[in-house]
């Protein structure tokens, strides 16, 4: 069955992918290879004193999303930029799929899906249906 939609919520150490269309959903839930840890930074060391989530972790993701035509991206802390940062240098045509970005702390998956599906009912009454009559 085809999916259209798509809401990931993730953090450093999992994702949770739903796709879904007006009948079904499909989930996965996606455990990061290299959790992201804080590193406390310490004077005379070079680096911002954190670690970068690992690129595994996101193509699981991507893959994920395969087939969608729209999807959001939502999550807590820094995650979410980095899987940003990573798709628009490898993946760009995943993300200009991407219609969203929004912070949540934990939400249950019911609240999430059910989130995704107000947001694509709404997102879908502003598209036009069709083109705008020719001025003139």
């Amino acid at each position: 069955m085809s999916h259209s939609h798509a809401i990931v919520w993730m953090d450093s150490k999992e994702a949770h992918v739903f796709q879904f269309n007006a009948d079904d959903v499909q989930k996965q839930r996606i455990k990061a290879h290299l959790p992201f840890r804080k590193i406390h930074h310490k004077a005379g060391v070079i680096g911002a004193g954190h670690e970068h989530l690992d690129h595994q972790y996101f193509d699981e993701i991507a893959r994920a999303l395969d087939g969608v035509q729209e999807w959001l991206l939502s999550g807590p802390g820094a995650g979410k930029n980095e899987l940003l940062s990573y798709l628009s240098g490898k993946l760009p045509e995943l993300d200009k799929k991407l219609v969203g970005v929004e912070s949540a702390d934990h939400p249950t998956d019911g609240q999430l899906l059910d989130h995704a599906r107000r947001y694509f009912k709404a997102a879908d009454r502003l598209q036009p249906n069709s083109p705008p009559p020719p001025r003139g």
